[in-house]
């Protein structure tokens, strides 16, 4: 068994005083912070195994080539080194893997499509000896033209990304490097715009954002006895991982197991398989554990990006401000092969006018093949990169029209009842108005921070330590943005979770043990599920199983749903077995008191209570040497697929809402930025850990404001390659660069959820980047349609 510490091979023990202290509602603290904040938490990247091997992989120096030949003699050769594989040794017909589609080559064949596309794996003792004889295997390229934008993706004359493609898409794609197209068509957009007093156009540049995990892709394969594998990974989504890795190792699902490690982050870039198969592949044909664990460089070849995007909208209003219709095209760069672009064109289409009421639309919205890094599923999921667009839009519609940003917005924004340009009816509460009205009143930071009695405070000035300004040439700007995501997987996906409850006597205690697959990659979710079971069961002691594939599906964690959609496994488990434990405590004493047959009978303190707080028996009697457990799937509201010719269905479960308010200090002489404040007002439905709440709210408006100010992937035109793959070079906003964030947080149910919670995760992710730009705007006078915005945008030297 390798060492992993708290996480691994160990179940994670949540204890919380009696009663039901620490259930729905409360804030109670992470079992694992105190171990991530003091360096102690054990990730995937620690594991070790007596006698293991190190992989390595090599990767593509090209980003679109023939692959001539391949020698690997020299790496054989190396002392130390136990395999090297290519596509050759791979020991399966099925070579390739995807989560929709499955074009990804498991070892590249015949060429390569991007940059850094794996080509050949390395087993050896030490990880040193490993990267020399990766770096010894001689790749002969034969390159090829790189296709890199719509222009080059859909010439007549263009090289298809993949050739013989035969995917479900195909057939309602114009072109084979069209990865997917959605349109949604409502009303007569064309007719409609015979009615505006304004029509706004507006062409918006979405750069393309990394995930930037601080955990690098990791994890530990084991070979067993039986010829199967043990798969230690840190991941999104244990179950997904192994529908994809079985058929490539030739094995039956029942011979992978996996185990959950220690995750430093995912945010959408372990959606994907990384080094998991590779692994395993390297496990099987040595005989002995391998482990893999990326360097920051390899990082940024090893996982899908967010998609950038270009963005082509037009806006219609009444002169008393009403929309009369919008138009927008959107074009997502999907990279060299597929990963979640089909449904993050969904997304990116069905949500793309934004939180408003609009009844003509036209929208399109594609993906393409291109010989880029791989896109695919990022925090916000294509509804990011609209809602920067709409949300400039509806600012220079407000502008033409000489009204307020933000009142424009409260008239024409939707609530509950709206329908959808899809079709469908919002059917929960839709504070759209509100949510705004609530960030608008929310005080203002005091101007001219950085002055003191004591002189200057640099940091609060753009350029921060650097002190390129004690204040002059300074100018403050606010902006405001809200915006709307989904949550849950959509369009007919069969989107569930399993929980695995037991309740059984333990040292004279009474005690819940929670059992999933879900992945908990620093979001909370076990202490939301302890929470829920200390609620349900009235039990102070819970103990959260470690996360693998020996229980049912929790599906990914992603979409904002895990809470929803896992956090409603657990309750229905844990309400089946109250139900079954208070069915033992009427074969035991119903006889004696009357009240357990006429009573509401509940479980508190770990006692059995009548609902007008009576005792009838302690838990630990009723339990005896007894265990009651339950396995129970919990599915939301079914959705359908979007029609591909109108875009109508009804294709999503729920949405989340939230505003921002920035307030930006801009440096217009030498085009620097500091975001003062970043203000929110966000519905969650019902907070079931309010400090877990507003930490998931202040992370995704940090990552919104690194989009809107420093983050982006630069990818060479001309040769399709990275050039920025490290943290060197690839900004991330540090705790210097994070502004003061206060959250206002409403809390109207959706009755169709458990607790009427609301998904929360994303939404902040989207409207946080727009606000920052508005507000930079506003400060300069600029348009600025593109992201992230540079210096050298300010100062007029792009």
């Amino acid at each position: 068994m390798p060492t992993n510490g708290a996480l691994l091979g160990t179940p994670t023990k949540v204890t919380q005083g009696s009663q039901t202290k620490g259930g729905i509602g409360e804030s109670t603290l992470r079992p694992d912070g105190t171990l991530k904040v003091t360096g102690e938490f054990a990730y995937s990247s620690d594991m070790w195994h007596e006698d293991m091997l190190w992989g390595q992989i090599l990767r593509s120096t090209v980003a679109h080539a023939e692959i001539v030949s391949i020698d690997t003699s020299e790496a054989l050769a190396q002392p130390g080194v136990y395999a090297v594989m290519t596509y050759d040794d791979l020991p399966t017909e099925v070579k390739n893997y995807g989560l929709e589609i499955q074009d990804t080559p498991v070892l590249a064949h015949g060429k390569v499509r991007h940059h850094g596309e794996p080509v050949a794996i390395v087993a050896a003792d030490h990880p040193e000896t490993a990267r020399r004889a990766a770096a010894k295997i001689k790749v002969e390229y034969r390159e090829l033209p790189v296709i890199t934008d719509e222009a080059s993706a859909t010439a007549p004359d263009a090289i298809h990304v993949h050739e013989n493609r035969d995917d479900h898409h195909i057939g309602h794609v114009p072109h084979p490097n069209i990865v997917h197209r959605q349109p949604i068509v409502r009303g007569d957009a064309d007719e409609a715009a015979k009615r505006a007093d304004v029509i706004v156009k507006g062409e918006y540049y979405f750069g393309m954002q990394d995930q930037a995990f601080l955990g690098p892709e990791s994890g530990l394969a084991v070979p067993e006895e039986d010829g199967g594998v043990h798969l230690y990974i840190a991941t999104q989504w244990l179950h997904s991982d192994l529908r994809q890795i079985a058929p490539v190792l030739g094995l039956p699902e029942d011979k992978v197991r996996m185990t959950l490690s220690g995750v430093g982050g995912a945010f959408g870039g372990r959606e994907d398989l990384s080094m998991q198969i590779h692994a395993c592949l390297l496990a099987l044909r040595t005989g002995k554990p391998v482990k893999i664990v990326y360097n920051r460089f390899e990082s940024f070849f090893g996982h899908v990006h967010r998609h950038p995007a270009r963005l082509y909208y037009e806006h219609g209003a009444t002169s008393e401000g009403k929309l009369t219709h919008v138009k927008c095209r959107i074009v997502l760069d999907g990279g060299a092969y597929a990963s979640a672009s089909p449904a993050v064109v969904g997304n990116a289409s069905s949500l793309g006018i934004g939180p408003y009421v609009v009844d003509d639309v036209e929208i399109e919205a594609i993906a393409l093949y291109t010989n880029n890094p791989p896109c695919g599923a990022m925090r916000g999921f294509g509804a990011v990169q609209a809602c920067f667009a709409y949300e400039a839009q509806m600012d220079k519609v407000a502008k033409q029209l000489g009204m307020d940003p933000v009142e424009f917005r409260k008239l024409n924004a939707m609530e509950q009842g709206t329908i959808m340009p899809t079709g469908q009816p919002v059917d929960s509460p839709a504070p759209v108005a509100e949510l705004l009205r609530r960030v608008t009143a929310m005080p203002l930071p005091p101007e001219r921070q950085w002055e003191s009695s004591e002189g200057a405070d640099v940091r609060q000035l753009p350029g921060g330590l650097s002190n390129t300004t004690h204040g002059e040439g300074v100018v403050r700007g606010i902006g405001y943005a809200v915006g709307i995501k989904n949550v849950g997987f959509s369009e007919g996906f069969d989107d569930y979770s399993t929980a695995r409850v037991r309740m059984e006597v333990v040292g004279g205690e009474p005690v819940a043990v929670v059992h999933t697959a879900m992945a908990e990659v620093g979001q909370g979710g076990v202490t939301v599920h302890a929470q829920i079971a200390r609620t349900e069961l009235g039990v102070a002691q819970v103990t959260i199983h470690p996360a693998d594939t020996q229980v049912g599906s929790a599906g990914s964690t992603s979409a904002s749903r895990q809470t929803y959609v896992t956090g409603g496994a657990v309750k229905n488990s844990c309400e089946l077995v109250r139900e079954r434990v208070l069915e033992l405590g009427r074969r035991k004493f119903g006889t004696y008191h009357p009240a357990w047959a006429t009573a509401e009978l509940l479980l508190e303190g770990g006692k059995v209570v009548t609902d007008g707080g009576e005792v009838l028996a302690d838990l630990v009697d009723v339990l005896g040497d007894e265990a009651v457990e339950v396995e129970a799937e919990w599915r939301h509201r079914p959705t359908v697929p979007f029609d591909l010719h109108t875009g109508q269905g009804h294709g999503h479960v729920q949405y989340s809402f939230a505003a921002h308010r920035a307030v930006v200090e801009v440096d217009t002489e030498l085009g620097l930025v500091k975001v003062i404040e970043l203000a929110c007002a966000q519905d969650v439905g019902k907070a079931l850990n309010p400090l877990s709440v507003v930490g998931q709210i202040q992370g995704g408006t940090t990552q919104g404001l690194g989009i809107a100010v420093m983050e982006e992937i630069i990818v060479d035109p001309k040769t399709a390659k990275v050039r920025n793959p490290s943290f060197t070079d690839y900004l991330i906003p540090t705790i210097l660069d994070t502004p003061t964030i206060p959250v206002d947080v409403l809390e109207l149910a959706d009755d169709h959820a458990p607790y009427g919670l609301r998904g929360i995760g994303e939404a902040p992710t989207l409207s946080s980047t727009p606000a920052v730009l508005a507000a930079i705007r506003n400060a300069t006078g600029l348009e600025l349609n593109r992201t992230p915005v540079r210096p050298e945008h300010l100062t007029g030297n792009a």
